[in-house]
């Protein structure tokens, strides 16, 4: 899982392994290339709808090992969930769901007003629910 923001002086990304002995580069990797994918579905909605209310932008690409999902905010914070091919329990409408907790979790840091934009985030209430949400998807 991913959270990638883009503020005017920070770009955050953090990825969090369900096994932290699992090759971390090879998941970052697959987060910023899909951030091409994201980029890419962004600029098509927002060509096509300009008052697009969707932020669930779907199966971003599938590789031999990983599903690869997209959400992005209306202020441009991009998350991503990578999760394993093998897994069949999980369904798009699972996924979604999971996204618009893990965003309202996210607002809820976003709006502490002892947060600073930018800085790590450091929550026991997001670190919770973002564990909650790798055991369902393992």
């Amino acid at each position: 899982m991913a959270l990638v923001g883009s503020w005017l002086y920070n770009i955050c990304l953090a990825v969090v392994c369900v096994v932290p002995t699992q090759n971390e580069l090879k998941f970052h990797y697959t987060v910023h290339t899909s951030l091409d994918v994201v980029e890419e579905k962004v600029s098509a909605v927002g060509k096509a709808l300009p008052d697009q209310r969707e932020l669930y932008l779907g199966l971003l690409y599938p590789t031999e090992d990983y599903k690869v999902y997209g959400y992005v905010t209306n202020s441009k914070v991009k998350f991503v969930i990578v999760v394993d091919s093998s897994n069949t329990s999980l369904r798009d409408n699972e996924i979604r769901s999971m996204f618009r907790k893990l965003h309202s979790s996210f607002t809820d840091v976003m709006c502490n007003p002892f947060y600073n934009p930018g800085d790590t985030i450091q929550s026991k209430s997001f670190d919770s629910i973002v564990s909650a949400m790798m055991v369902q998807s393992s």
